[in-house]
């Protein structure tokens, strides 16, 4: 009897060992205490924005022909109707000289021809007097007349010679004008095709070419962004944007929404988007930029301060969280009610309150509700409200 007892122990102990040795270990998990912030609803550009210049312009001649004068090169600042490009106009400089000539012919004409006039006018005048007073014959009377109307039509013949020759000046002024570029307001040369001598065509109908000058203002720019058309109906004017570049890596740009387009761009083999603008708060900004930077636009739709939050990447699908419970050591899921949320905060309406531990490591193996876990070194609680905020 003594040796079954015996037996029976050593078997008792051996499989005591066995089960204390072979038992599940605790999984370690990362926590994070719930806690209490800033939470914001924000919606984000779909494709790369760009920083665009508030006036730009791409100028063309509007005929062709051989460039005879460049007074700029690329990067010179420019004012307000400085010439930038002439093209040979030699023969239209010709014909303009010769309108002007002809100008000129046509005043003395019209100091002669209404010199005469006048003259005529004033012997008509006394032709009247002589047939008044019985001394000339009524026919005398009248040939003087219709001579002085001759005379005053010949006057007004040459004055409408100068308007025509005036009307032709002109039109050669025009003519010159299409061989020149001018500046239309103050900004910076960004690129220029074409060389001094080279022959230049403005673009056909329906034919994109290079411009000769393109033109930027430099002094004012905004940051173009496509938005999903689900969140446009969300975007109004005047709310606030933030702006990331990659140029400017870790240096946000505070904004605001300053136009949202009245239309979608439907874009093959690409999500339908709607373009918005982003107007910069602090002027100083678009010193550091360049047209043509790749942009990210952030654009905060609401707001709630000091609200009780969690991280967004610790909830589950159907808006659960593994809750540690620290007597048992044990996860527990529960479903919380969440408000308004970004990708890095949600907000938490019912369901946790202050101080509650929940798990941030899901994409470990066997992390599920009911397990008995380990919290991580440096995931107590005061370590991890530090970083919840």
């Amino acid at each position: 009897m003594r040796r079954i007892i015996i037996i029976l122990i050593l078997l008792v102990g051996v499989g005591s060992a066995f089960w204390w040795f072979s038992r599940p270990k605790p999984i370690m998990v990362a926590l994070v205490e719930v806690g209490r912030g800033k939470v914001e609803a924000s919606v984000a550009n779909t494709r790369a924005g760009s920083v665009e210049a508030c006036l730009r312009t791409r100028l063309s001649p509007i005929s062709g022909g051989r460039i005879a004068y460049l007074g700029v090169k690329k990067g010179d600042h420019v004012k307000k109707g400085q010439v930038l490009l002439r093209l040979w106009n030699d023969d239209q400089q010709a014909q303009s000289s010769l309108a002007q000539t002809q100008v000129t012919s046509s005043q003395k004409r019209i100091a002669e021809a209404c010199a005469v006039a006048e003259n005529a006018e004033r012997e008509a005048g006394r032709m009247a007097e002589l047939r008044a007073k019985g001394f000339i014959s009524k026919s005398g009377e009248e040939k003087s007349r219709y001579e002085a109307q001759s005379r005053r039509a010949g006057c007004e013949a040459a004055r409408a010679d100068m308007s025509q020759a005036q009307a032709r000046v002109k039109v050669t002024k025009v003519e010159q004008d299409r061989t020149v570029l001018v500046a239309p307001f103050d900004g910076i040369v960004a690129d220029i095709v074409g060389e001094l001598g080279e022959y230049t065509t403005p673009s056909p109908p329906g034919v994109a070419t290079p411009p000769a000058i393109d033109l930027i203002d430099d002094s004012c720019l905004y940051i173009e962004a496509p938005m999903d058309e689900v969140d446009a109906p969300k975007i109004r004017i005047g709310q606030v944007a933030r702006v990331s570049l990659d140029a400017l890596p870790n240096q946000p740009l505070a904004g605001r929404v300053k136009r949202v387009a009245p239309y979608v761009v439907a874009v093959e083999k690409q999500a339908r988007t709607v373009d918005v603008e982003v107007s910069l708060d602090n002027a100083e900004d678009g010193k550091k930029l360049l047209v043509g930077y790749s942009a990210d636009v952030e654009i905060v739709l609401d707001s709630h301060d000091n609200t009780l939050r969690v991280p967004t990447t610790t909830l589950l699908e159907g808006n659960k969280v593994l809750v540690y419970q620290p007597t048992t050591q044990m996860l527990e899921e529960r479903i919380i009610k969440t408000g308004i949320t970004n990708w890095e905060f949600t907000e938490v309406l019912e369901g946790l309150k202050e101080g509650d531990r929940i798990v941030t490591s899901l994409e470990r193996e066997g992390v599920k509700a009911g397990i008995k876990v380990t919290p991580e070194n440096g995931t107590d609680s005061a370590t991890n409200k530090i970083k919840a905020k």
